[in-house]
C-alpha cells in the first residue's frame, strides 16, 4: 500500500521534469529563431524536434516548429506537416462559425473545444448566482457581469487559440511558394477572417489605455517573430499583401486559360506571356503549368518551335510532367521527327512504368498531376502499341530523319524566298539560343536550390537540341531554295536563249524573203521607166488632149 504513493509522486516528478524540458527548449527556439541566422534556425529545428518528441500535441512546439520550417524555406516540409488542411485533398468543412466556410484539420478538436467552452459558460453561471445570494445583487451586478464579459470573451479567445488559426496563414504562405494558388487563396482568406476577429476580440477585450501605436508592429512578415499581444494584426496584414498577389496570379491565368478555349490564341499568348516575362517571381511549378497552357496555345496557332521550348521550360522544372512528354511526342511526330518523338515515348513508358510499381503518382500527395492513377494502365498499353507501329514505319524507311517537315517547323510556306527564310531563322535564332533559353530561371523561385543544378543542366540540353534542329531545318530549307534559284536561273536562261533563237531565226526568213523579192524589184523598176518614156512622147504628141489644142499644135 505504500508503494502507489511512491510510484505516482515519481509520475508526477517525471512529467513535471518533462513539462520544464519542453518549456526550455521551446524558450531557446524563439531566441534562435529571433537572430533569424540559417545555423541558429537549425539548431531551433533541432531543439523543436526535441520538444515535439515529448510532447507531441504541444500546440506552441507545433507553431515553431512550422514557422521555423517556413523560414528556412522548406514550404515542402511545411506541406507534408500540414497536408490535411490543404483544401484540395478533401479537408472536412467544419460546421462551427458564423458562416460554416472556415475550414478545420479534425472535428474532434473542434467539439472539445465548443464542449469545454460551453462547460466554462456553465460554471461561469453558476458561480455568478451563487455569489450573487451571498451579497446583494443591486452592488454587485454590473461588476459581475463585466467578469461575466471578460472571463468568456478570454474563454473565445483561448478556443480560437486552440484551434490553430496559425495553420492556415502558414500553410497558406507554404502553399503559395509551392504553386497551389487556389489552395493559397482559400487557406489565406480563412487566415485572415480569423486574424480579423481575434484582433477585433482582443481590441474589445482590451482598455483604451493600453493601446499604443509605437508598439504596433510595422513589418507583415510572417516569419519574424512578433508579440503574442499584436500577432493578430501582424497575420492580417501579411494574409492580405499576399492574398492580393495570388489573385493577381490566378486572374491572369484564369483570362489566358479563357482565352485558349475560346479559340483567341494570340490573346492567350499575350496572357501566359505577362506572367512569364514579368519581373516579379514567380513559384516553380506555377510557371510550369503557365508554360505548357501557352505552349498549348502555340501549338494551336501552328507555331512548333515555340511551342517544343515551353514543353522544354515545363520539363525543366519539373520532369515527371507528363502532359509535357506527351505534347511535345505529339508536336515531333507532326514535323516528322520521329527519332525524337520515339525517344519521348519512351520516357513516358518509363514514367508509367515507375508509377505503376510504386503504385501512386510521382511527387508529395498534394501535387497536382495531368491524369489519374486509374487511367496509367489503358495509357500505358495504347502507348506500347503506338511505340511499336513508329519503331516499324523507322525501320521499313518510310519516314526518316531527312523527311523532316522542317516549314512546318519553322513556320515557312513552301517556295518561300531567301529573304522570308532568313528573317524566319533570325527570329528563332535569337528567340531560342541556348545562352537564352536559360534565362527563364531568373525569374522562377526556387524553394530547394539544390534543384537548380539540375534544372539548368535539363534546359540547357533541351535548349541545345532544339538550336540544333532549328540550324538543321535552316540548312535543308536553304539548300531547297538555293536549289530552286539555280532552277529559276536555269529556267531564264533557257527561255533567253530560246527568245533569242526566235529572234534570230526571224531576222534570217526576213532576209530570206527580201532576197526573193529582188527580181520583181527590177522588172518593176523597167517598166516603171518604159511608161514614163511612152507618157512623154504621148505628152509631146498631145494624146488625150482637146481639139482647140490639137489643131494649134498642127498649125504651128
Amino acid at each position: 500500500m505504500a508503494v502507489s504513493p511512491c510510484l505516482g509522486g515519481e509520475k508526477k516528478h517525471w512529467w513535471l521534469h518533462n513539462r520544464k524540458i519542453t518549456r526550455k527548449y521551446i524558450r531557446e527556439a524563439k531566441h534562435l529563431m529571433a537572430t533569424q541566422d540559417p545555423s541558429d534556425l537549425s539548431e531551433a529545428l533541432s531543439l523543436i524536434d526535441a520538444a515535439i518528441a515529448a510532447s507531441p500535441s504541444l500546440e506552441p512546439a507545433l507553431e515553431l516548429r512550422a514557422r521555423c520550417l517556413l523560414q528556412l524555406r522548406r514550404f515542402r516540409d511545411v506541406a507534408d506537416m500540414l497536408q490535411d488542411y490543404i483544401p484540395s485533398l478533401g479537408l472536412v468543412r467544419s460546421g462551427g462559425g458564423g458562416n460554416g466556410s472556415d475550414y478545420s484539420g479534425s472535428v474532434s478538436s473542434d467539439n472539445s473545444s465548443s464542449q469545454k467552452l460551453s462547460r466554462e459558460r456553465v460554471k461561469l453561471l453558476k458561480t455568478s448566482s451563487s455569489s450573487g445570494s451571498a451579497s446583494p445583487p443591486t452592488f454587485k451586478c454590473f461588476s459581475a457581469v463585466s467578469d461575466l464579459k471578460k472571463k468568456v470573451m478570454a474563454g473565445l479567445c483561448k478556443s480560437c487559440d486552440k484551434e490553430g488559426r496559425w495553420r492556415y496563414t502558414v500553410l497558406g504562405e507554404a502553399c503559395c511558394h509551392l504553386g497551389l494558388m487556389e489552395d493559397a487563396m482559400v487557406l489565406l482568406q480563412t487566415g485572415k477572417r480569423l486574424a480579423s476577429a481575434a484582433f477585433r476580440r482582443e481590441s474589445i477585450c482590451r482598455s483604451d489605455d493600453s493601446f499604443s501605436f509605437s508598439s504596433l508592429p510595422i513589418s507583415g512578415d510572417l516569419v519574424t517573430a512578433s508579440p503574442s499581444n499584436h500577432r493578430s494584426a501582424v497575420e492580417f496584414e501579411s494574409a492580405t499583401h499576399l492574398l492580393a498577389l495570388v489573385k493577381f496570379l490566378i486572374r491572369r491565368r484564369t483570362a489566358a486559360l479563357a482565352a485558349l478555349d475560346a479559340g483567341l490564341h494570340s490573346e492567350a499568348i499575350r496572357h501566359f506571356s505577362k506572367i512569364l516575362d514579368g519581373h516579379s517571381f514567380a513559384p516553380r511549378v506555377f510557371l510550369a503549368e503557365c508554360y505548357m497552357g501557352r505552349a498549348a496555345a502555340y501549338r494551336a496557332a501552328g507555331r512548333v518551335a515555340e511551342s517544343i521550348a515551353d514543353c522544354n521550360k515545363t520539363l525543366a522544372l519539373d520532369p515527371t510532367s507528363i502532359h509535357a512528354l506527351e505534347t511535345r511526342a505529339a508536336l515531333l511526330e507532326w514535323i516528322r521527327c520521329l527519332p525524337d518523338c520515339l525517344h519521348d515515348l519512351e520516357h513516358l513508358k518509363l514514367l508509367y512504368n515507375s508509377i505503376l510499381r510504386d503504385r501512386k503518382l510521382p511527387g508529395p500527395r498534394w501535387k497536382r498531376h495531368y491524369v489519374q492513377y486509374r487511367e496509367v494502365p489503358g495509357r500505358l498499353c495504347a502507348l506500347t502499341v503506338k511505340v511499336q507501329e513508329l519503331k516499324k514505319r523507322v525501320a521499313s524507311g518510310e519516314i526518316g530523319s531527312n523527311n523532316v517537315d522542317y516549314y512546318l517547323m519553322m513556320g515557312l510556306r513552301r517556295g518561300c524566298t531567301r529573304s522570308e527564310l532568313e528573317r524566319a531563322h533570325l527570329l528563332l535564332t535569337l528567340r531560342h539560343k541556348p545562352d537564352k533559353a536559360m534565362m527563364f530561371m531568373e525569374r522562377c523561385e526556387f524553394y530547394d536550390h539544390r534543384d537548380l543544378d539540375s534544372v539548368r543542366d535539363r534546359a540547357r540540353m533541351s535548349a541545345m537540341l532544339l538550336y540544333r534542329l532549328i540550324q538543321k531545318g535552316y540548312g535543308s530549307v536553304m539548300a531547297n531554295v538555293l536549289d530552286e534559284e539555280a532552277a529559276e536561273k536555269q529556267r531564264k536562261k533557257a527561255a533567253a536563249s530560246a527568245s533569242a533563237a526566235a529572234v534570230q531565226t526571224h531576222q534570217v526568213q526576213e532576209s530570206e524573203d527580201i532576197k526573193s523579192l529582188a527580181p520583181a524589184a527590177v522588172f518593176q523598176g523597167v517598166f516603171c521607166r518604159d511608161l514614163a518614156a511612152v507618157s512623154n512622147l504621148l505628152s509631146q504628141v498631145g494624146f488625150n488632149q482637146p481639139m482647140a489644142l490639137k489643131y494649134e499644135a498642127l498649125s504651128c
